[in-house]
């Protein structure tokens, strides 16, 4: 059964919906962490619940939320290198998203829980590289990638992702239409 025939909501419109809830949910993480968008949360819940455009459009939608965020009320600097680590939090979003598609591409078969846990250590390795390479033209590598922050950042978002699902569990719950993993698995 479709989403519009169990809700009458057309799927993409769910799609949207969910866009922009999990945008909003990721805006006030930004806004409660400073600089801490689980863009590796997001591609993960996306990869295993959207089709690949709406995972893109989604880290992308909270990309801006969070530059908003970062820029109106927690007053980022308006330097050339603030904005070129903005366009790297952008690309290692879309990074982080293809990583957690392509994870669940080669987990078809596994149960749904271990399908995530894919998702979200692909997001997450994928998120780090493109940093990475930010990171070696902007600087920072050093502060990104010590061992004490990757695992604060790894768990952190783990935790995350955990709240987004459980966030996502209960709105379906109370009749917020879901996205289908049948739609999700068309093409984008």
């Amino acid at each position: 059964m479709s989403a519009k025939e169990m809700t009458g909501v057309p799927q993409r419109g769910a799609s949207t919906l969910w866009i922009m809830l999990l945008t909003a949910a990721s805006a006030v993480t930004t806004l409660a962490l400073a600089c801490a968008t689980p863009f590796p949360a997001l591609a993960a819940l996306a990869a295993v619940h959207m089709r690949r455009r709406d995972g893109v459009a989604l880290v992308l939608a909270a990309w801006l939320a969070s530059q908003v965020v970062g820029f109106c009320i927690h007053d980022y600097p308006r330097d050339l290198e603030t904005a070129g680590w903005a366009v790297g939090l952008a690309t290692a979003a879309v990074a982080s998203v293809l990583g957690a598609y392509g994870a669940i591409a080669r987990t078809a078969r596994l149960p749904a829980w271990l399908k995530l846990a894919a998702a979200y250590v692909s997001a997450f390795i994928a998120f780090k590289l493109a940093v990475l390479v930010w990171a070696i033209w902007l600087g920072g590598v050093e502060m990104a990638f010590a061992p004490g922050v990757v695992m604060r950042q790894f768990v952190r978002d783990a935790a995350i992702l955990a709240g987004l699902m459980m966030l996502y569990r209960a709105m379906t719950a109370i009749g917020v239409p879901a996205v289908t993993s049948r739609t999700r698995t068309r093409a984008a």
